[in-house]
């Protein structure tokens, strides 16, 4: 029995990376159908051929970067599932994918197996197997009550030490940026994570993210 072609369009700033995609893809029932340079090349290419997947990279220049592509193809072509595919593990990323309707969030160290799994998973509708980030924030976002913003107890410090961990920052940079001690840092961190009733700095990073504090 034949497999159901999956069509795809792949959009990366960068030649190179591109090319070792489609090797990538090769000798599988992934079809590649358009490749675009930019975000905006990626909606507009996303419109035309209305594929079954988009591979987006997260930073993409100049123009529109895959974040924002990501919003404007869920709202012009709903039935393309979004993979975000990128060498940047950080939270604000994958929590921003997440609230504009990602399917997946993919590293680029991934082996060729994982993004065949990826690409065939989004084509199919299902939620990735693995125990991913995307897949963590998601059910997060999904199963946890939002706090009312004025009833959130947050510090003035606390809120510059929140949009810099939604931001990825470590401890360390975070001290040095706000001039305080590493400590000091974690303990803010730890009064974030409790009074937003968190468990992580992913989790806290989707809470920025969804108030627009990043």
């Amino acid at each position: 029995m034949t497999e159901e072609l999956i069509r795809i369009i792949i959009a990366d700033d960068h030649e190179v990376v591109r090319c070792g995609l489609a090797s990538l893809l090769d000798n599988s029932n992934i079809k590649i159908v358009a490749e675009a340079e930019s975000g905006d090349e990626a909606v507009k290419l996303a419109k035309k051929h209305k594929p079954d997947v988009i591979l987006l990279d997260v930073r993409m220049a100049p123009g529109t970067d895959g974040l924002v592509a990501l919003e404007k193809i869920r709202a012009d072509v709903p039935g393309a599932s979004c993979i975000m595919l990128t060498t940047f593990d950080n939270p604000t990323y994958v929590a921003r994918a997440v609230a504009s309707g990602a399917h997946d969030y993919v590293l680029k160290g991934c082996s060729r197996q994982e993004l065949l799994d990826a690409v065939t998973g989004a084509a199919s509708g299902k939620l990735p197997m693995r125990a991913g980030e995307l897949r963590r924030v998601a059910t997060t976002m999904a199963n946890r009550i939002p706090t009312p913003d004025p009833d959130v107890p947050l510090t003035q410090r606390e809120m510059q030490v929140l949009r810099h961990v939604a931001l990825g920052l470590s401890n360390k940079e975070i001290a040095k940026s706000l001039t305080i001690s590493v400590e000091t840092v974690k303990e803010h961190v730890q009064n974030i994570l409790r009074k937003l009733s968190v468990s992580d700095r992913t989790q806290a990073a989707v809470w920025a993210v969804r108030r627009g504090l990043v």
